[in-house]
């Protein structure tokens, strides 16, 4: 029989002790904690549905390359084993695949991590973090976490505005984070915008250049950050992931491109065993299938048009030119609202409130069979909102 007050599964117990309120750092009182996209077993469990379609949280539609999936077979058998703290073998393959030296690069369990790992290497109580808004939460989360100072600076045309991001540069700013493509609003700024910029930034500020959809923009005019900015000289820190294109988000490995005195930090903040093995052998082995990159990158500009040729016949509007994996639904204050009205039919998109756009949700592109899905469910839940 289930214990009184259990709710969904949950047994309702006492409380541990409390703690002393002294205990925990004052920068923390505000933050809210960031909140994944819900899992598609935990959605299915609480509403009783058998189908459940997730397009929340910008996750390639397929899984690991097929070497990869060999790859994770085979370290297996050895997770008896401490993982490579320093991930030599896939640093190595990077560096080579990139034409730097291995101390420039930075490996950790994904590339948010990175941030979190940056911010407290280099960010202490009034130092400024400016960034895109709306945006990834960690390029505001992360700073506050340490007692920084984010500063919000907002889009224009859905897109980073760089001449006032360096407007707001001051002698206290030490991190700049853009993000191109930006999550959420799926925009980026052009390889012009992003020279000017680079070519006017004081040079007391690391300019954190997050392209973790590099591999699925096909524009001429989106610029190669690790070959036009890093190993120009600029003063960056250049962002990538497994998460996306390669199908391994559940494996978090991300890494970054940029000076050894950067990447040295990191590594005294990092955790001693940040990227399991499994990871590391996974993205390893992934790293050279260009023709698989290639079938995905198509395959995901087939699904951008049709999840377009979606929301358009739906009646919303989107934000755009969108260059990654997902839109921007521009819904305005029934936002939460319809996010919940598409749960309960069983499509899982992302509301946007903690990223800085409550008037917003963000669909990811997901197979043809999903967003067909979609589709009959938003032309039932769409005309209750007209």
């Amino acid at each position: 029989m289930r214990a009184a007050g259990a709710q969904r599964g949950r047994v309702k117990r006492a409380r541990l002790a409390d703690v002393d309120p002294s205990l925990i750092r004052p920068a923390l009182a505000g933050l809210v904690p960031y909140e994944p996209g819900k899992p598609v077993e935990e959605v299915q469990r609480e509403l009783g549905l058998e189908r459940v379609v997730k397009l929340a949280s910008n996750e390639g539609p397929y899984g690991p390359f097929p070497a990869a999936l060999e790859a994770i077979e085979r370290a297996t058998l050895e997770l008896n084993r401490y993982p490579d703290g320093g991930a030599y073998r896939l640093g190595q393959a990077l560096a080579e695949r990139y034409g730097v030296r291995f101390e420039e690069i930075t490996v950790c369990a994904g590339a948010d991590a990175i941030i979190g790992y940056l911010s407290l290497a280099t960010l202490g109580p009034g130092d400024e973090a400016v960034t895109g808004w709306p945006s990834f939460p960690s390029y505001v989360l992360d700073p506050l976490k340490v007692g920084g100072t984010p500063v919000r600076v907002p889009l224009e045309r859905g897109r980073f505005d760089l001449e006032a991001i360096l407007a707001a540069v001051t002698p206290r700013t030490k991190l700049v984070f853009i993000a191109a493509p930006n999550n959420p609003t799926g925009t980026t700024n052009t390889r012009a915008e992003l020279d000017a910029y680079f070519a006017a930034v004081p040079p007391h500020v690391l300019t954190v250049l997050d392209q973790a959809y590099f591999e699925y923009v096909d524009d001429p005019d989106y610029p190669d950050g690790i070959a036009e900015y890093a190993k120009a000289g600029r003063r960056v820190l250049v962002l990538r992931t497994f998460s996306k294109i390669f199908g391994l988000a559940g494996l978090r490995v991300g890494y970054g491109v940029g000076s050894e005195e950067v990447v040295t930090a990191i590594a005294k903040v990092r955790r001693a065993f940040d990227v399991a093995s499994v990871g590391q052998e996974a993205a390893l082995a992934s790293l050279g299938d260009h023709g698989e990159i290639e079938r995905r990158r198509i395959a995901n500009r087939e699904a951008m048009a049709l999840l377009t040729q979606t929301i358009r016949g739906a009646g919303l509007d989107f934000a755009g030119p969108a260059v990654g994996n997902f839109l921007f639904v521009e819904v305005g204050d029934d936002a939460e609202t319809m996010h919940g009205a598409l749960l309960r039919k069983g499509v899982v998109v992302r509301p946007l409130g903690p990223f800085g756009a409550p008037d917003a949700l963000r669909i990811t592109a997901g197979t043809p069979e999903e967003i067909d899905f979609l589709s009959k469910t938003l032309s039932d839940v769409v005309p209750a909102f007209r």
